[in-house]
């Protein structure tokens, strides 16, 4: 109940949703006919007076329950995710912590708008370790168009570390516009970031987002193969905006496709990381940048 509520207001309405209330009155509707009958005194019109009050009293109890309280629909095939015990536990949690929309996630998909996406982000990372999901892995890729929105995310790296720590293991792909990767105001802070994150003990890798496909371009995080985040509106720094998806079932569409991307080998993610490092790092250290000699690196990866 809200404290903006009127003081009798207030009292009023827990009343009505008060469980004893509620037995009291359903005990008064079985009694009240029952001494209508044996007392052959009582007028049947204020039996029948009584007997509407009670009905009413029950009815406005429903109607506040239904508005304070939060009804979830309960999945009805468990084993139908690709890893039971994960969902379970991260069912079990949003339920707890009232994440908008989550009624949803009966049917192994969940919506999270905006702020929400970094503290569910973290949730799930720490599932994946509760749980001892298999493989203990997260794969992740970024579609960066601005590096500063993954080095905010304090909560999440947090999450990242004790993951990291706990023996997992997380790839990390930075998907990046020819463009981009050639300015020296966003190379600097992509570097900066790829340094953070090497620190954390997370691989790094790097894709020219122009060369993939479509479907290959996608801003997904893989945990383990219980669960697939998928973002599909970008959000901002200060999480005024953004859309993801969570996704419990078919999660090995997503990591195909992110292992696609990753590749092995010579063209693998990482090593075109390092070739584009090895050009942009001397550059920008000696501040010497030179637009067209990153521009024709960049062409080559």
């Amino acid at each position: 109940m809200s404290d903006a509520h009127p003081r009798p207001l207030g009292r009023t309405a827990r009343a009505l949703g008060s469980p004893a209330l509620g037995a009291a009155v359903g005990i008064a509707g079985l009694v009240v006919p029952v001494i209508g009958w044996a007392a052959e005194r009582i007028d049947l019109k204020l039996l029948l007076v009584v007997q509407a009050a009670l009905i009413l009293v029950l009815v406005a109890g429903h109607y506040w329950m239904r508005r304070t309280f939060i009804h979830l629909r309960r999945v009805t095939n468990l084993k139908a995710m690709d890893d039971a015990q994960y969902y379970d536990r991260v069912r079990s949690r949003l339920e707890a912590e009232l994440i908008s929309d989550y009624g949803e996630i009966a049917d192994g998909h969940l919506r999270v708008y905006a702020s929400e996406v970094p503290r569910l982000s973290a949730l799930l990372v720490d599932t994946v370790t509760d749980s001892r999901a298999q493989p203990q892995r997260i794969l992740a890729a970024d579609l960066t168009t601005d590096p500063a929105l993954l080095t905010g995310r304090r909560e999440y790296l947090a999450a990242n570390r004790r993951f990291l720590q706990g023996g997992g293991t997380i790839q990390r792909l930075f998907i990046v516009h020819a463009a981009d990767l050639a300015r020296q105001d966003f190379a600097r802070p992509l570097l900066d970031l790829v340094g953070q994150h090497r620190d954390l003990g997370v691989t790094c890798g790097l894709a020219v987002r122009d060369r993939l496909r479509a479907d290959q371009a996608v801003d997904v995080v893989v945990f383990a193969g219980a669960a697939a985040l998928v973002e599909e509106e970008q959000g901002d720094a200060g999480y005024r905006r953004g859309r993801s998806s969570v996704y419990f079932k078919g999660i090995g569409r997503w990591t195909g496709r992110f292992e696609s991307v990753w590749g092995h080998g010579s063209d693998s993610a990482p090593r075109v990381l390092q070739t584009y490092e090895a050009a942009a790092r001397p550059l920008l250290d000696a501040g010497t940048w030179d637009e067209t000699r990153i521009t024709t690196t960049v062409a080559g990866l």
